[in-house]
């Protein structure tokens, strides 16, 4: 029998649809605040729960989990999964969830956005209008054209996939690197070759990283990653913070040699990268050769909603003692299962 007196705490604001999900399986405490709770708010609220719905902002360790004995599932409405460590939940018998699919579209979107706005100098063109200064037509901001241009995608998964089937109409010639290579049919149909991460740098007149945040890919970006870069090129980062050396990017910009740089995610994100940065680095924030938006990769209003739902079903899920699809320990789960017998 599926018991509806469950404690399920939710670290942000949702949408209506969600919280009424939410309640057929109990009582739910919500963050309804734009700022997210501090650290100590967070486990005074767990400490008695049963479900967690986690955004990108809440840091789950060992030492939080410890305070938490009740904690069943943290449902990410999320799909990187670094502020979470996986290996501790499973420890404590704890499901982790995250949404796969919804935020693929919406932030491949954003990064055609984030490309056009950088070549065209959108941003520095807005603002010379809002100066008032803007009397009429004149010879100025001259930008590159996304179209025809050289595009090289590092990191083919779902995302790279969706930038390069969106890019199909720009008519670029369109180069990816990854240790997996797409099938001859999936190259035929987005006319994109696999190529050498050399021959990308060399090349591309813009470099978009569509890669996960490992141990061997933090700081792929490095000033010797950027010295290869074809010289005026632009680096695009819809992925995760820590890939780029930020401090390497602000003086590739500063000397020329990078053309602009346009992200959505920051160094100063990933907490789970022992003396990341406190702060952008301020040679980002004060050029003229960057866009930079404030991790929106997936807040589409009806995108957000469906991840707040699914992240919703999978709590009632694992509530009904079930196990979630879209979970990401279940092996290591049942692993520990076997050990303790």
């Amino acid at each position: 029998m599926f018991l509806t007196n469950h404690k399920i705490v939710l670290a942000s604001s949702v949408h209506n649809s969600v919280r009424k999900t939410l309640r057929s399986a109990g009582s739910v405490i919500e963050n309804t605040n734009q700022e997210p709770w501090t650290r100590n708010e967070l486990i005074n609220h767990l400490q008695d729960a049963d479900a967690l719905m986690a955004f990108m902002t809440e840091r789950i360790d060992g030492d939080l989990l410890d305070q938490c004995p009740k904690l069943k599932i943290i449902a990410g409405a999320l799909k990187g999964f670094n502020n979470i460590d996986i290996d501790a939940c499973s420890e404590r018998g704890i499901i982790v969830t995250i949404v796969p699919d919804l935020l693929t579209i919406p932030t491949a979107e954003l990064t055609v956005g984030l490309m056009l706005a950088l070549s065209r100098k959108i941003i520095l063109a807005d603002q010379y209008v809002r100066s008032g200064n803007f009397k009429g037509w004149r010879p100025i901001l001259f930008g590159n054209s996304v179209v025809g241009s050289n595009v090289g995608i590092i990191g083919a998964g779902a995302v790279g996939r969706s930038i390069l089937k969106m890019l199909s109409g720009f008519d670029c010639c369109c180069f990816y690197v990854d240790p997996v290579a797409l099938t001859p049919e999936e190259e035929f149909k987005l006319k994109v070759t696999r190529q050498t991460i050399e021959h990308v740098l060399r090349k591309a007149d813009f470099v978009i990283l569509g890669m996960h945040l490992t141990a061997d890919s933090f700081h792929v970006v490095d000033q010797k990653f950027l010295a290869q870069m074809k010289p005026g090129a632009c680096l695009i980062n819809p992925a995760r913070g820590s890939l780029v050396d930020e401090a390497a990017v602000a003086d590739a910009l500063l000397s020329g040699h990078l053309g602009g740089f346009a992200t959505d995610t920051y160094e100063t994100e990933d907490w789970a990268i022992e003396g990341r940065p406190s702060f952008i680095h301020p040679g980002i924030l004060n050029s003229d050769k960057t866009v930079l938006t404030p991790h929106i990769g997936s807040a589409v209003g009806k995108t957000r909603e469906a991840i707040e739902l699914s992240a919703a079903n999978s709590i009632i899920s694992a509530l009904k003692g079930e196990k979630p699809k879209t979970s990401v320990n279940s092996d290591n789960l049942i692993r520990i299962e076997q050990k303790n017998k």
